[in-house]
């Protein structure tokens, strides 16, 4: 499902006795992939690192901010004189090798192709923080270790990722919660809710939680800190380079959407939150890799704009014709100083318990 926009049952708190009836035999796959995700977890070979290891993953299927979060986190634990990589899977890329440097902390060193679009993204996003892609995270973090001297390894989507033990377990929302409840491929959520059990904290991005979702939450995470942060839109340029202009230069203007993500319809809000009108969109699978034939002909708008995870894998050539615009996006925690001298300060107390 990881490749794929979330279906608009995914969200139905109370579905009619139709929908319920047509999505009845979907019901024992979910208990089957329920047992499988308790199964991994219990079993998972919890590989200890010669690193602290942070984790930011998601209890959801797509768009709940994890990936942005762990480049905004390594990126402050840098600054704060933390030698530190982020370590991803790398979904979608072809490469074969067990871990690939996309980003050695100075330059980008591999292309969609061989990172996929998220590590590239990572990249952007927290500069001067080695990115390194790899099925195994645990592979991966020995590689961060010897390569790049890593006393912190930060993952993303790391939640499920069983293998490795981790001393921090930090787990987004957005908006939208738990959607229905349901698990996989009944409803949203990777894992049954008593995952949340192990959670350090729980971020909510573009929130607030619905009041029932917040409380399901809290009850499986009782001891899990709380905080919150938004997405925000800091600029807008031309897909081929150039001067990026402010957002806010969209108001009033009538624009076609291009994404390839998981929620497309919330970079619909985005825009018109941006005082856009949305009078075309060209949507696609998530992690979608674009071809030229996917940006034929793209006459009903003027102006076009795509995300950054979109922009990775488009040619400006592709779009001959057409005006296509990145909008950036910048993660905002509120209470940021708060949150990484809470987050340290847990690192410490995590090792001490190791030594």
């Amino acid at each position: 499902m990881t490749g794929l926009a979330r279906p608009a049952w995914f969200e139905a708190r109370t579905p009619g006795w139709a929908c319920r009836l047509a999505l009845a035999p979907l019901v024992p796959l979910a208990w089957l992939y329920a047992a499988g995700a308790r199964l991994a977890r219990r079993f998972g070979g919890h590989r200890r690192l010669a690193c602290r290891v942070v984790s930011v993953g998601n209890l959801s299927v797509g768009g709940s901010g994890k990936t942005p979060a762990a480049a905004w986190i390594a990126a402050r634990l840098r600054e704060r004189g933390h030698p530190v990589v982020i370590a991803s899977r790398g979904y979608a890329r072809r490469s074969r090798e067990s871990v690939t440097v996309v980003s050695d902390g100075r330059f980008v060193r591999a292309g969609p192709r061989e990172a996929g679009d998220e590590a590239l993204l990572l990249a952007q996003h927290a500069p001067g923080v080695p990115v390194l892609v790899g099925r195994d995270r645990g592979v991966v973090g020995l590689r961060a270790i010897a390569a790049f001297g890593a006393d912190v390894l930060v993952l993303d989507d790391g939640f499920q990722h069983h293998r490795l033990a981790r001393d921090v377990e930090i787990v987004a929302f957005d908006g939208s919660g738990l959607g229905n409840g349901r698990v996989l491929p009944r409803g949203p959520l990777r894992e049954p809710i008593a995952a949340l059990r192990g959670a350090d904290a729980v971020l909510v991005v573009d929130g607030p939680l619905p009041d029932a979702d917040a409380a399901k939450i809290r009850a499986a995470a009782p001891s899990a800190r709380w905080f919150t942060a938004r997405r925000r839109p800091v600029s807008l340029r031309p897909l081929g380079g150039g001067v990026a202009a402010e957002p806010a230069v969209l108001h009033g203007a009538r624009v076609g959407l291009v994404a390839g993500i998981a929620r497309p319809a919330s970079f619909r809000r985005t825009l018109e939150a941006l005082g856009a009108e949305v009078v075309a969109e060209r949507v696609f699978p998530d992690h979608h890799r674009y071809r030229a034939r996917d940006l034929a002909d793209l006459a009903e708008a003027a102006l076009w704009i795509t995300t950054e995870k979109d922009a990775a894998k488009i040619l400006p050539r592709w779009a001959a014709g057409a005006e296509l615009r990145v909008l950036g996006i910048e993660l905002e925690m509120d209470d940021a100083a708060a949150f990484v001298d809470w987050l340290e300060r847990t690192l410490r107390a995590r090792r001490r318990l190791a030594q």
